[in-house]
């Protein structure tokens, strides 16, 4: 009797458990006919149909994700269930699908939102209106995330092809009114400009006389280019930013998987099973990069004609002022070391824009190296100032102005020790070939125009060529005045190396007059050859030559002159000291005096 009532009370409990459990399975699966319908018959058009379809749609992952023990899940009634809950999320998922999938198309076909606003200021059409009128199905689209993985991947792929047209379209607006802007003063609407913007570049070169040069641009337009350019970077950041944060939010780019998952239905059961597998064994730094190479993928689908447009852009100005280049490589070169994110889909864009940028500058400078070394120089006249030589002034205070105090300073370091190093070589070159002009005269007038110009310039880096510079033009002046100046008291200085040879033997300075062809007649014999009047027509036929050699532009013929003058004077003292030394008391002396040198030297100056 007593085993009897034990069992019934086993039973009595068992009912009540099982009853229990099934209250509670009853509960946990039961979907109000409120929420039923408003999954069936989804208004998404209205607010409260969308709150209401948005409570309803939790309700149903909620339930749909229920915790049941596996031996409940087989039950028939559970079965039917669950059926009815599938049923009801493909109904709902299609018409969220359909709903969402017009309205991306709508967005992406909405002429309006790509005029520019009303003011003067260079700006992109923003979209925070189109994002805030999306921000409400938010949370619709992470449960489609949850729960119908392939409706919203095609719902992204929709979005990310809609935005892509219009972004496109706004970008090739923006960079339209930037080119205007940055044309405003030239006749950019001429054929003329359009030949040279679309053309081979024909611009300046070092090596290319400036006569044959593309009219370069002055400070004023390239600041214009500078600050639209800057405008330009600037305005495409917010809008890049803008669209990430949003699209990190309402596709949830920020976690691999939903934060809550079907795992009732058969639709996601292998790939959050694979999830629930690998996630955990991931690290969390890997993790991370998975979920940034997902944002930037899918910046990039949107953005796609960012990178493309910004070239194109850089290039038709760079073909219209090879400067630029430099301008563009400072400007965005600041722009991608200063990002917060160098990983961000747009860090990512400029620096790859900013490879292409390098690269020009590169393939710039080395055509003004190459046009130095291919240097053409009219060899039926005088040499002069070499057109690199001249050119370097304009090449170097432009680069100045771009590059002073930045952070490609290096990248102008660089090639200006290249291009000076090449300058130095090529003005050899040119010097030791040219059939008009003296060598001496061709590295005389370059190197003091380089070393004037390098002092004038104040660049630290070519201190050194400053320096090379101003030696190498003293060392051509003092060859040019011996070469062409000679000695003019030629017989005086062949008498006197006499004189110095026996006085190196021996024989004492003052017994030299006993020497037979050291006598005191032979000394007068030779000073009586050299009269005033001779001197000075010698020194004017040497001044029409030296004229004849040196240019005007760099006027280094009274310099030169000067230079003959104190050479004269030196070997006047030379002469007249070693009479006295060898012939004292003999009232021997050159019949004309230092002062008289000085009058003929300033008066054929004077006469010219």
């Amino acid at each position: 009797m007593d085993q009897k009532n034990a069992n019934i009370q086993t039973a009595n409990k068992n009912n009540e458990k099982l009853l229990n459990e099934l209250q509670k399975v009853i509960h946990q699966l039961e979907l109000s006919p409120k929420h039923q319908l408003a999954l069936t018959d989804a208004d998404l058009t209205t607010p409260t149909g969308l709150r209401d379809a948005i409570e309803a749609a939790k309700e149903l992952q909620a339930v749909m994700n229920a915790q049941i023990h596996p031996a409940l899940v087989r039950l028939k009634a559970i079965q039917e269930q669950r059926r009815r809950f599938e049923k009801w999320k493909a109904k709902f998922s299609q018409i969220l699908s359909r709903h969402l999938n017009n309205l991306f198309i709508h967005m992406g076909n909405d002429i309006g939102e790509s005029k520019r606003n009303s003011n003067n200021e260079l700006t992109i059409m923003k979209h925070t209106s189109l994002h805030r009128e999306l921000a409400a199905y938010t949370e619709l689209m992470h449960w489609c995330k949850a729960m119908d993985r392939k409706s919203f991947m095609a719902l992204n792929k929709v979005y990310t092809s809609s935005l892509s047209k219009l972004y496109e379209r706004d970008i090739k607006l923006f960079l339209e009114d930037a080119k205007l802007r940055i044309n405003a003063g030239h006749l950019s609407n001429s054929k003329e400009d359009i030949r040279k913007s679309t053309g081979p570049p024909s611009d300046w070169l070092l090596g290319v006389d400036k006569e044959f040069w593309a009219q370069e641009s002055n400070t004023e337009e390239r600041q214009r280019f500078d600050q639209v350019l800057e405008a330009v970077l600037s305005e495409l950041e917010p809008i890049c930013l803008s669209e990430q944060n949003f699209c990190v939010s309402f596709f949830q780019l920020d976690i691999l998987s939903p934060t809550t998952k079907n795992t009732q239905t058969t639709l996601d059961e292998v790939d959050v099973k694979s999830n629930q597998e690998i996630l955990p064994s991931l690290p969390k730094t890997k993790i991370e990069k998975k979920i940034n190479e997902e944002v930037r993928k899918m910046m990039g689908d949107i953005f796609a004609c960012i990178e493309p447009e910004l070239i194109g852009f850089i290039q038709y100005h760079e073909r219209m002022d090879s400067t630029y280049s430099m301008a563009v490589l400072v400007r965005l070169g600041r722009h991608v070391m200063s990002a917060n994110d160098t990983g961000s889909f747009l860090s990512m864009t400029y620096g790859s824009a900013l490879v292409h940028v390098k690269r020009n500058y590169d393939k710039l400078m080395h055509a003004h190296l190459k046009s130095i070394q291919e240097v053409r120089i009219i060899k039926k006249s005088k040499c002069g100032i070499l057109p690199f030589v001249a050119n370097f002034e304009y090449f170097a205070k432009t680069a100045e102005q771009i590059f002073k105090e930045t952070e490609r300073r290096t990248d102008l370091d660089k090639w200006y020790l290249k291009l000076l190093t090449v300058m130095f070589e090529t003005i050899h070159s040119i010097a030791s070939e040219h059939p008009k002009t003296p060598a001496e005269v061709i590295r005389m007038e370059n190197f003091h125009h380089l070393y004037a110009l390098l002092s004038q310039l104040k660049i630290g880096i070519l201190d050194q060529f400053r320096k090379d510079a101003k030696q190498k033009y003293s060392e051509a002046l003092s060859a040019y005045v011996t070469r062409y100046f000679g000695r003019p008291l030629e017989k005086l200085n062949l008498f006197f190396e006499g004189v110095e040879a026996k006085v190196s033997q021996g024989i004492k300075e003052s017994e030299v007059g006993y020497q037979v062809a050291f006598s005191k007649q032979e000394l007068r014999k030779v000073t009586k050859e050299y009269h005033g009047r001779e001197v000075k027509k010698g020194l004017d036929h040497l001044y029409k030559k030296v004229e004849k050699h040196l240019s005007e532009e760099e006027n280094l013929l009274q310099v030169v002159w000067r230079a003959m003058q104190e050479e004269f004077i030196q070997q006047y003292k030379y002469i007249e000291d070693l009479i006295q030394r060898c012939y004292p008391g003999s009232m021997i002396s050159l019949e004309f005096s230092i002062e008289d040198l000085l009058q003929y030297f300033s008066e054929i100056a004077r006469s010219h």
